[in-house]
């Protein structure tokens, strides 16, 4: 099992402070200085409607659906995460539609392209696909679990998930047999 970011939609207050450090942290400068309105990226999702609001972030899936899908292997579950290649990324959006949760997104930015020999470049829109990668760049881990200000994203490790699982499954049987008792 890998491990994941979780969001307690109980505790979220709706901050936008997790967005925020999501794309900080994925800039070469590490600021938020000098990001335009239109490259504002962020690896996970805010959801808010009238009854919740949280974050959705990849769950980084053991069978990754978004990574048997991409035609050109560009995400590949590597070093405990499941990540995007970006130098194989075509943009297609099939990680989109595969993906249970709603995780993935694709991104589509100008970038200087120039034809051989040619003197002359232009700007040309490259889609790539985008999600969180646990900010596997940071020693700290992920970003939005170190700022949120309820402590609602958490980083889930295999070993807490195996021991959760474990705990539930003795407590239904521990149920299971006081009913039988009775």
């Amino acid at each position: 099992m890998n491990r994941f970011v979780f969001a307690d939609p109980n505790l979220c207050i709706g901050c936008r402070t997790c967005e925020i450090a999501c794309v900080v942290s994925h800039q070469a400068d590490g600021k938020l200085t000098g990001v335009a309105p239109k490259d504002f990226s962020p690896r996970l999702t805010l959801v808010k409607n009238a009854h919740v609001t949280t974050p959705v972030m990849c769950r980084q899936c053991d069978d990754a659906p978004c990574a048997q899908v991409c035609p050109n292997n560009a995400i590949v579950l590597e070093d405990g995460y499941v990540k995007v290649i970006q130098s194989r990324c075509i943009g297609c959006k099939t990680c989109v539609i595969a993906c249970p949760y709603g995780a993935m997104n694709v991104v589509t930015k100008m970038v200087e392209e120039s034809k051989g020999a040619s003197l002359f470049k232009r700007m040309v829109p490259k889609s790539q696909a985008l999600k969180c990668d646990l900010c596997s760049h940071r020693e700290a881990g992920p970003a939005c679990v170190e700022v949120c200000p309820t402590s609602a994203i958490q980083i889930i490790e295999a070993e807490t998930l195996q021991e959760t699982s474990k705990q539930k499954r003795e407590a239904a049987a521990l149920n299971a047999a006081v009913a039988i008792v009775r």
